[in-house]
């Protein structure tokens, strides 16, 4: 049996700020909780919804790969390096942040809010030239399937990061089984459903909930109703 580590939805931090209602997998601003700073070289899952016309305004970021998946509606990007760019649902979109960008994110439709997942890797090297990429995904190799996002190999599919992480996405069945095997040896993974309910490796979750599984080879996922999650494995030392 894998060694785990369960955050229950209702167990996350969570800020309403009116524009941007976020829950946080792990500390966050203001919200800080000791036993969830990170897990492993995963620093941030944010489960944001940003209101319609709303956004993050310039900021900056150094020495970070930081992913952003919209799950609804559109996100426009803006970013330093010249990079102007709406990223939609079904789309993927990665920053190397390395030796520090700045850019800002908002929500340009003026009728519909924006849900997405932003998540915060530590990189294996630091101060790197900060790069940008975005992809459109094809969300039908998801279905009782492991679709892989991001890897650390920039001719594999998905988007790719400067650290030996492989991301997948995936929307099974239900009764649907699947075995994933790990790609590094040494690496975690941490498990986020996105919706549905399913088992991994015996340990029954529900939407939002998170699992984070050290210690293993392979792990045994199957959809108790029809299921969608998002599978970030990780190195757990930076």
């Amino acid at each position: 049996m894998a060694t785990t580590v369960l955050h229950k939805a209702d167990t996350r931090g969570h800020a309403d700020h009116g524009w941007l209602n976020a829950y946080h997998s792990f500390s966050f601003a203001s919200w800080y909780n000791p036993d969830r700073i990170q897990f492993g070289t995963l620093r941030v899952l944010n489960d944001d919804t940003v209101a319609a016309g709303m956004g993050f305004g310039t900021h900056p970021h150094d020495n970070m790969e930081i992913i952003t998946i919209p799950l609804e509606g559109d996100l426009a990007h803006k970013d330093n390096m010249g990079n102007h760019a709406t990223i939609k649902t079904g789309d993927v979109q990665v920053m190397s942040a390395g030796t520090g960008i700045q850019h800002s994110e908002f929500n340009p439709n003026a009728d519909q809010r924006t849900k997405l997942f932003q998540i915060w890797v530590f990189p294996k090297v630091r101060n790197v030239e900060p790069r940008y990429q975005q992809i459109t995904l094809d969300t039908t190799e998801q279905k009782n399937n492991f679709a892989q996002i991001l890897s650390p190999n920039p001719d594999d599919a998905g988007v790719w990061i400067h650290q030996d992480a492989w991301f997948h996405l995936a929307d099974f069945s239900a009764g649907f089984a699947k075995t994933y095997e790990l790609k590094k040896e040494g690496n975690g993974l941490y498990v986020f459903v996105i919706s549905g309910t399913m088992t991994v490796d015996g340990q029954e979750l529900e939407t939002r909930d998170g699992l984070g599984l050290t210690d293993f080879k392979t792990l045994d996922f199957k959809a108790t109703t029809d299921a969608k999650f998002l599978l970030m494995e990780i190195p757990m030392k930076q």
